[in-house]
């Protein structure tokens, strides 16, 4: 046990693995450290940036952690990194081929329960700023750090207190960056070469219970119709009945008209022509589970709970189904689907909770998130194409709508065919050439956001 940040003993074992960058060269160690409960984060690892007078650093919530970086010119509009220190959970005996949290070197990959998600942006950022500010680096624009420790737990005591204290100080951010996409090569079928997808919303959320209470009996004298059957019933017809196709009409189709160009014929007349094929493509998408996330809000019945014995009939049956909703509809639209899909009034639906789809944020040329964003992408990989995109999963970042209209979801982080899989699942790992990447684009982004103005636009091609 370690101490707690309210003085009581509370048992914490931290494995950190700190990875170094110097000459292309990565090498990831495994640390243990001994640390106050409330801290969470290597300090020793980053001796300048927690010395730096540049530096304000404070932590929100016991655990969480806020970082204020203090710019030259206090007229240019801050932005904000994000990324979060917690991770899912990740057992050995699952079948990972090193123990999850060794920080263990195989074939220049290092395997790990967050080196994707998301300690390799939190690293990242650090080891980053803490090579700038050795260098004397003095950014012009300020900016603050963002590490939530509850991201995936919807980010209710970590992030949402950052935003609190940031609105308490009447802070206003240029730009929000976040976890979310990435570099796909060979993932998307069709594509020649490699694209980095910027998300530019999340698809809103929704958890919803549905219940039927009925009077026990005996199994020996059953009614016609139980609770199961009557709840079994109302499920089915929710997955028989998907949500609409609604392909095309919201970010989807920007980062399709965007990537149509690097397809082949007829698929890339297709693309580029989207107000004509729309439906057509709506329609081949759908057909898998991975590219129907784009087409609707998509429908997933995660719990059924049911039964006490097996020669009792249950007065009560629940399910609960969770639903990712599309940036063209609204939480009340997609319930009230729910309801007459369902049209049981003996089924009780209830919303446990939810939210709308976040607003799309700016992705034109005049858009100074956006393009920095895009410009550090294209000088470290000039044969990549970048285009907006939609996340189908939901970040910390969703929190910050309040303080910014332009938040940005990406990390450098390259995914070939087979590793969206380790996202969550078994074997998550990162490349040490692809942890360098990620020091090195928040090295590159850091500068590129010392510029007042973007130059003025002169065609629709990347010019900055």
């Amino acid at each position: 046990g370690v101490g707690g940040c309210d003085g009581s003993r509370v048992p914490v074992y931290l494995t950190i693995y700190k990875m170094r960058a110097f000459s292309g060269m990565v090498e990831a160690m495994k640390v243990h450290f001994s640390l106050d409960a409330c801290a969470l984060l290597p300090v020793s690892a980053f001796p300048t940036v927690f010395s730096s007078n540049l530096v304000h650093h404070e932590l929100v919530a016991n655990y969480s952690h806020l970082f204020w970086v203090q710019g030259s010119q206090p007229g240019l509009v801050p932005y904000m990194l994000l990324a979060h220190i917690d991770v899912v959970p990740a057992t050995e005996s699952d079948g990972w081929e090193a123990p999850p949290f060794s920080a263990q070197e195989i074939d220049d990959f290092i395997y790990g329960r967050g080196t994707i998600d998301d300690k390799s942006s939190v690293m990242g950022i650090l080891q980053s700023l803490e090579y700038l500010l050795r260098k004397g680096y003095a950014p012009r624009r300020g900016f603050y750090i963002g590490f939530g420790h509850d991201e995936e737990v919807s980010g209710y005591q970590g992030a949402v207190n950052i935003v609190r204290l940031l609105k308490q100080r009447g802070v206003q951010l240029a730009f929000v960056l976040d976890e979310g996409l990435a570099v796909l090569d060979g993932v998307i079928s069709g594509l020649e070469g490699p694209a980095a997808l910027i998300g530019i919303s999340e698809k809103g959320s929704a958890t919803v219970k549905l219940s039927v209470s009925m009077v026990p009996g005996h199994s020996s004298m059953p009614p016609r119709e139980t609770s199961i059957g009557i709840l079994a019933a109302a499920v089915k017809r929710l997955e028989e009945n998907p949500m609409p196709r609604l392909f095309g009409q919201g970010p989807e189709r920007g980062t399709f008209e965007h990537l149509a160009h690097k397809f082949r014929f007829p698929v890339k007349f297709i693309m580029s022509n989207l107000w004509l094929f729309s439906p057509i493509l709506g329609r081949v998408l759908e057909r898998k589970p991975d590219t129907n996330a784009f087409v609707r809000t998509t429908t997933a019945v995660t719990i059924f709970n049911a039964g006490v014995k097996i020669n009792v009939i249950p007065s009560l049956a629940e399910a609960y189904v969770n639903l990712r909703i599309h940036s063209a509809q609204s939480l009340q639209e997609v319930l009230d689907l729910i309801h007459s899909t369902v049209r049981d009034q003996r089924v009780k639906i209830e919303l446990v909770d939810g939210f709308d789809p976040l607003p799309i944020s700016s992705a034109d040329e005049k858009s100074f998130g956006f393009q920095i964003i895009k410009k550090t992408v294209l000088d470290m990989f000039p044969t990549v194409t970048v285009a907006p995109g939609i996340c189908i999963g939901n970040t910390d970042s969703r929190h910050f709508k309040d303080l910014t209209s332009d938040i940005y979801r990406f990390a450098p982080v390259w995914f070939k065919p087979g590793d969206a899989q380790r996202f969550h699942g078994i074997n998550e790992r990162i490349s040490k050439k692809n942890y360098e990447e990620l020091v090195v684009f928040y090295f590159n982004l850091i500068q590129n956001c010392d510029i007042q103005h973007l130059p003025e636009a002169h065609s629709s091609v990347h010019e900055l």
